[in-house]
This record gives structure tokens, sequence and C-alpha cells, in this order.
């Protein structure tokens, strides 16, 4: 006996990849925009430094 499901429908092994987690509406959103996590944290690490720590070093013109 096989250890996998048994498709009596012929199409079905060929259409079970629709009920994967990866296409799952969660998941399609989740990657809808790679990387903004990241470019909120850095944009808001560089306007704490410019704000803070630039002033405080830099010269007036």
């Amino acid at each position: 006996m096989s250890s996998g499901p048994l498709y009596r429908d012929p199409w079905a092994k060929r259409e079970a990849w629709r009920k994967s987690p990866i296409f799952s509406n969660k998941a399609m959103f989740r990657n809808l925009f790679p990387g903004f996590g990241w470019a909120v944290g850095a944009f808001t690490a560089y306007v704490i430094y410019d704000d803070f720590i630039a002033k405080k070093s830099g010269g007036h013109h």
C-alpha cells in the first residue's frame, strides 16, 4: 500500500498545487512588497541619525 493519498480523480493530482500554503492569500499579501519592512527600518534609523546625532556633530554654515 502506498503512503501517499489515493487520488480517484485523474486531474486531482495535477490540481493539488493550488491548495499549497505557498499560494494562500496571506502568503501572497506578505510577498506583495518584498523588503518593505527593511526599508522602513533603514529609513527610521536614518531619520533618527540625521535629527539627533548629525546635528550635534555638524557645524553651522
